[in-house]
């Protein structure tokens, strides 16, 4: 893949403006003020497995609407803790797979859970569980245009709910130092975490890695490359549904969350990525912290890869960053 976004030092002080509806905040709070109306306590069932070094523990708790969500939860053995946690979320299409999939964090010390992410998990991976019981309108295939006619119907309504209320049930679980509890994820993981930490109270830190959902309509007037072109695929069938649909991506714009995001962050890019565009992931970098709180986010630079940005090699930088925040 040839370079196709800007210069690099373009890139490291991209800042455009990106459309922000004057009731963004309103709107999310209200949606979490609804849905931690509607939420039962979280449960936490022990999983007997193989897996001696670690315990794992099949958790549900209440998501958007007070949906059912599911994840694990795993922590070493042998410890009470209190633990520094890593919520994780998962890429487009994704689920929770296995246990024995997510061993990395807690076998360096930290409590790791990973949530499955409503209606997805079976395009890749091991599967999810979770569902999505809410009906939409009219969608492309894939989950970017479901109930895209509204804020209030659109998928990562529920999806954005649930990564906030995530947090609040792994603090609630014993064992867990609910002051140094840190959100990461890849691709779209790497945009629900963006949401989550601004979302969020009390969260001490952000991994997004080669974060999905930011700068919507750069992306999609750049890309041909799916999930981006699923909205293509859309608007080329609803003509003149354009207008409505960028205003309805406006309150799920990672860059909007970005500039209220007040914690440290470390985000991945990898500079010849085709599926989210460099210019979009260092925009959302670029705005991160209005207030001026919490610095310039630290940013790895991956000069010759896609969409896998670093992979596996990612892991240990993000271990070195985050143990330098948390001890």
């Amino acid at each position: 893949m040839p370079r196709f976004d800007l210069p690099l030092e373009e890139l490291r002080v991209y800042r455009p403006e990106v459309a922000e509806p004057d009731d963004f905040d309103a709107f999310w709070a209200e949606t979490l003020a609804e849905s931690r109306a509607l939420a039962g306590s979280p449960s936490f069932a022990r999983v007997e497995s193989p897996l001696s070094a670690v315990e794992v523990y099949d958790v549900s708790f209440s998501g958007f609407g007070g949906d059912t969500v599911v994840g694990w939860f795993i922590v070493p053995a042998g410890s009470d803790g209190p633990f520094p946690a890593v919520v994780e979320y998962q890429g487009y299409g994704g689920g929770r797979g296995l246990p024995h999939e997510h061993l990395a964090w807690a076998a360096s010390g930290f409590a790791y859970f990973v949530m499955d992410t409503r209606g997805q998990g079976s395009s890749w991976g091991t599967g999810g569980s979770t569902p999505d019981p809410h009906g939409v309108g009219a969608s492309a295939p894939g989950f970017m245009t479901r109930g895209i006619e509204s804020p209030g119907s659109y998928y990562y309504r529920r999806v954005f709910t649930d990564a906030v209320l995530a947090i609040e049930a792994v603090r609630s679980f014993e064992g867990i130092d609910g002051d140094r509890i840190a959100v990461s994820g890849t691709s779209q993981g790497g945009g629900i975490a963006i949401a989550a930490a601004a979302l969020s109270e009390g969260v001490v830190a952000a991994m997004p890695n080669v974060p999905f959902l930011c700068h919507f309509e750069r992306a999609v007037g750049m890309t041909d490359r799916l999930p981006y072109h699923e909205i293509v695929r859309y608007l080329s069938v609803h003509r003149d549904a354009a207008p409505r649909v960028f205003q309805t991506l406006a309150y799920f714009d990672g860059v909007n969350f970005a500039k209220r995001a007040t914690v440290p962050a470390l985000f991945s890019v990898g500079l010849l990525d085709p599926v989210c565009p460099p210019s979009t992931v260092f925009a959302a970098r670029n705005h991160w912290d209005a207030s001026g709180r919490a610095g310039t986010p630290h940013i790895v630079e991956y000069a010759f890869n896609e969409h896998e940005g670093g992979a596996a090699a990612h892991w240990p930088r993000q271990h070195d960053w985050l143990a330098g925040r948390v001890g």
